[in-house]
């Protein structure tokens, strides 16, 4: 079944959400579309840099040791101006879909983060597909990770109070690290918030007909999932790209994962969720009616402000429970 015999599938999205959906690109993600994208993603980083939002907030940038043999890895820091130790911080793994993004695209989120938690956010301006294929961005991220921990007294964070959370591609990232971590035996992990994650490369990863219809398609993520794993395609894949590909999610850290209804990534993510509960690790789902790709973005819509609210709300009580541990 398609999902155009279902009907027109905008009759299935919040009406409150049609007024940003207008706004979004349209078409797929494309070898020849991926370099507007990325220019239009710039763009957005220009006109966000012109908007102050008056919060007590630094962002600073830093170089940081990548894997063995790679180059440093760029991070932006950003934390509350006064000046604290002990506090939680959070490795931040932007979205994407592994082809396009930057850190700097996150900070309006990010800079709230910080300032109502009182943490410390370190996010990852990791390499890209296709010019630089799997294992290049979870290495990236996983060298920040273990930079993180490492400074974690100079940067005024308790080093026993690291999560990770990631959007989308970024999602993908923050549970590939959380897998990684676990077995190279690196930094504990207290929490993984996971937004939408994308887990899955398989083509029959969903064969649900009324989801993928907006921002995130099936083409823009099979290009995706192309370009990030290259030549790997022909072999087994491994969990560090496809975290859905782990046959053993036990020992991981709790998690909250929240998806629209009407996202490609809705099976992908239920599954997921199945399989961590399956594994003895706490979890929390919370899946949003009406809702596709990307859907929090939107600045004025109900579920958008209830999924970031949420999201906040998740947060606050991840770092909490160490609080009163």
């Amino acid at each position: 079944m398609k999902i155009s015999d279902q009907g027109d599938p905008r009759a299935l999205v919040d009406p409150a959400l049609l007024p940003f959906l207008d706004l979004l690109p349209a078409g797929d993600v494309t070898a020849e579309t991926l370099a507007w994208r990325r220019s239009r993603m710039r763009d957005l980083v220009a006109l966000q840099e012109r908007t102050q939002d008056g919060l007590a907030v630094s962002v600073t940038e830093s170089h940081v040791p990548g894997s063995e043999g790679a180059a440093d890895v760029r991070v932006l820091v950003v934390a509350p101006k006064t000046g604290g130790a002990g506090r939680g911080a959070m490795l931040h793994c932007h979205g994407g879909g592994m082809v396009m993004g930057m850190p700097e695209l996150s900070l309006p989120v990010l800079r709230q983060m910080a300032d109502t938690l009182d943490i410390v956010i370190v996010s990852v301006d990791y390499r890209l597909a296709p010019e630089a294929p799997f294992p290049a961005p979870i290495e990236d991220c996983y060298a920040a990770l273990v930079w993180l921990h490492a400074n974690a007294e100079s940067l005024g964070v308790d080093p026993t109070r690291i999560g990770v959370t990631g959007e989308s591609a970024g999602g993908n990232l923050a549970a590939a690290v959380s897998l990684m971590a676990r077995d190279r035996k690196g930094p504990p992990l207290l929490f993984q918030n996971l937004i939408y994650p994308m887990l899955d490369e398989r083509p029959d990863a969903t064969d649900n007909p009324l989801v993928g219809a907006f921002c995130w398609t099936r083409a823009s993520n099979a290009f995706a999932w192309q370009a990030y794993l290259g030549s790997k395609t022909d072999g087994p894949v491994s969990p560090y790209a496809a975290p859905a590909r782990a046959q053993d999610l036990s020992g991981l850290p709790p998690t909250w994962l929240c998806v629209g209804a009407l996202d490609l990534f809705l099976d992908e993510d239920l599954r997921f969720v199945r399989d961590l509960a399956a594994a003895g690790v706490p979890v929390e789902l919370v899946v949003y009616p009406g809702a596709f790709h990307a859907f929090d973005v939107a600045p004025h819509a109900p579920v958008a402000i209830r999924a970031r609210s949420d999201r906040m709300e998740a947060l606050r009580r991840a770092f909490s429970v160490s609080d009163q541990a």
